[in-house]
């Protein structure tokens, strides 16, 4: 089977481990990835990154020209890929861009135009009702109606791709999968002793911006009701309101009980993670964000729960999005906002080392058999052959 997958995520080599995983699960597989040759992320990566060529045995990434080099939607193909195509002959095309893409209108209209007859997939993260206006509901309504089969990331994209008129094919998934061999229990007593943690304190962890839809105010709210516990809070990311942050640390008291870390190269996350008793993600839902298309945001998935689950660290997280999905039994929920729920939950787990080692191995247990690269490729596969 030729498998070919385009988007701009591919751009880092780190996001590329479950296709490279897809392309050595047997004999037969050959997998190219399709990435713009210029990208500029934003955020925190400024820069224009430059992509290269990578090839690994029956993987490899291909540049191609592009004409949007920071939009999305936007993104389209030179007549580069024209070539690649006539020449790798895909027998999948997935393009990870959404259902609005003009870069899978682009493939889906090659693959026409050259006879290929490769099926036609799309991923998407988007969880969201949305209404479209002519010339985006036109584009929309093409790529649905050439589409084999979708890849969603979480639940409510299923059912809003249903309610978009979309009855074929769709397997529910995240768009990456975590590195077991990276993230899993290992002990860090360098890095503890560095921080200041002492073998008492119960450490709660946050990784991940700090801004109003991540909840951060809501853990803090609820640490306050636990102040007469013995934890530190494990502060790692950056945004904006880390300044308010520690004002109403401050306000309560336990400014000094705050360990804040910036800057932390993802393939060094892991080191932190197992340095916590439990990682919270308390995202709220919002509605100030607005596209041409749609308002608001919920959380597509929560990538970093995986992370911890894969390193044996309890979650708990907020019922925002697919949050209660990715935990399902193995963690706590709280209703997302409900400071009181948040507060009860962190004492369960700090008032009951048996809960926290049982929940510890069931987040384990199932990061290994439904999260890893490896698995995930696994069920990509199955899909892929369903088509």
């Amino acid at each position: 089977m030729k498998i070919l997958v385009a988007s701009h995520s591919y751009i880092v080599d780190l996001n590329c481990e479950k296709l490279k995983a897809l392309a050595n699960l047997e004999p037969g597989i050959e997998v190219t990835i399709v990435v713009p040759k210029r990208w500029r992320p934003g955020g925190v990566m400024k820069d224009t990154i430059e992509t290269r060529y990578r090839e690994e045995g029956s993987f490899r990434v291909v540049p191609v020209s592009n004409f949007s080099q920071n939009n999305q939607g936007l993104l389209t193909f030179g007549a580069d890929l024209v070539s690649l195509l006539r020449s790798f002959k895909p027998d999948i095309i997935q393009v990870e861009q959404g259902s609005k893409s003009l870069a899978y209108a682009q493939f889906i209209t090659l693959n026409k135009l050259l006879n290929l007859k490769a099926k036609n997939v799309f991923f998407t993260w988007w969880n969201l009702p949305y209404t479209l206006k002519f010339p985006a509901s036109l584009l929309e309504n093409y790529n649905l109606k050439n589409t084999d089969g979708i890849v969603v990331g979480n639940q409510d994209g299923a059912e809003i791709l249903n309610d978009r008129g979309y009855i074929g094919r769709m397997s529910i998934m995240p768009q990456l999968g975590v590195d077991d061999s990276v993230f899993c229990p290992q002990s860090q007593p360098e890095l503890t002793t560095k921080l200041g943690i002492q073998p008492d304190e119960f450490v709660v962890g946050f990784v991940g911006r700090f801004v109003p839809e991540k909840g951060i105010f809501t853990l803090v709210k609820a640490l306050e009701k636990v102040r007469d516990r013995n934890w530190k809070l494990l502060l790692l990311g950056r945004g904006e309101l880390k300044s308010e942050v520690q004002q109403q640390a401050e306000k309560f008291g336990f400014n000094d009980r705050l360990i804040w870390v910036e800057s932390v190269p993802h393939i060094d996350v892991y080191r932190y993670i197992n340095l916590m008793n439990t990682l919270v993600l308390p995202s709220e839902t919002a509605y100030q964000f607005k596209t041409l298309t749609s308002a608001g945001w919920k959380e597509q998935f929560g990538h970093v729960l995986i992370e911890a689950m894969a390193c044996q660290v309890p979650v708990i997280g907020s019922d925002s999005g697919e949050i209660p999905n990715v935990i399902d039994q193995a963690g706590l929920v709280f209703s997302e906002g409900n400071v009181e729920e948040l507060s009860d939950r962190l004492k369960q787990l700090m008032d009951d080392k048996n809960l926290a080692e049982e929940l510890g191995r069931r987040g384990y247990q199932r990061a290994i058999a439904k999260y890893t690269n490896c698995a995930l490729a696994k069920e990509l596969l199955e899909f892929y052959r369903s088509l």
